[in-house]
């Protein structure tokens, strides 16, 4: 079991960075259940399955309890889930000695492509790449949660018009 403090920034971007990517990875994920900000999601990684809690933290962030599962495990939780599955490909940057994570959505949010980067500290400085664009930290419907039950493909928009928007 990992237990961590989660402190992330999300923004949506420009472009694809020019460099290739440390690491790829295949993700499909589900939520077995949500309520008040928390929430326990069942994830396919590259095979691996992993089933993650997450609740709000008293002093911001959130805290997030990992465990490894087997795949019969996992494949019950996602027979349990009542949506969408997320499906998403998760390129990893390491740029200035941080870790940058842009998730290709698939499936029913193709189009959408959000960054992430989670950082040690509320106050902790970093340079933004010139191809990060709007920050969404705080637009709940960015949260894969929501996005499980309201998809990019029924938002009625573009993503460069999205951007546009969230740029202005």
């Amino acid at each position: 079991m990992a237990m961590s403090i989660e402190i992330e920034r999300k923004f949506l971007i420009y472009e694809l960075p020019k460099e290739k990517p440390v690491k790829s990875h295949k993700i499909r994920q589900g939520y077995v259940a949500r309520e008040d900000g928390n929430s326990v999601r069942v994830r396919e990684k590259d095979g691996q399955f992993i089933l993650s809690v997450k609740t709000n933290h008293a002093e911001g962030g959130r805290n997030e309890l990992e465990y490894n599962i087997s795949k019969d495990e996992g494949e019950v939780l996602f027979s349990s889930i009542n949506h969408d599955v997320i499906e998403k490909t998760r390129n990893v940057y390491l740029i200035n000695e941080l870790t940058w994570e842009v998730d290709i959505f698939t499936g029913r949010n193709t189009g959408l492509i959000v960054a992430e980067i989670e950082l040690d500290d509320f106050n902790q400085d970093f340079d933004i790449p010139e191809w990060i664009g709007p920050e969404v930290t705080e637009l709940s419907k960015f949260y894969n949660a929501n996005l499980a039950n309201r998809p990019f493909d029924q938002w009625r928009v573009s993503y460069q018009a999205l951007v546009d928007r969230l740029d202005g």
